[in-house]
């Protein structure tokens, strides 16, 4: 099995949020990085996965204008 390939990159965190992490690196007997890079990639997947795609919230806000009396009476 190959070794992905890594790249360095300088941040900064909160102590805490880098203490937690660190604490689950070593409860789970697994690398920080690792640990990081899962939830980076956790963070990733949930931002694109949950937040609706700008063509449709536009669709969403003309249905709204088009067809608020109808919602609205829908509604009672």
């Amino acid at each position: 099995m190959a070794t992905p390939v890594r790249e360095k990159f300088s941040s900064q965190a909160a102590p805490e949020v880098l203490a937690a992490l660190r604490q689950i690196a070593e409860s789970q007997g697994r690398q920080f990085q690792a640990v990081l890079d899962e939830a980076l990639r956790e963070y990733i997947d949930r931002q694109q996965k949950e937040r609706p795609r700008r063509h449709v919230m536009a669709s969403f806000a003309s249905s709204l204008e088009e067809f608020d009396s109808l919602y609205r009476e829908l509604a009672k």
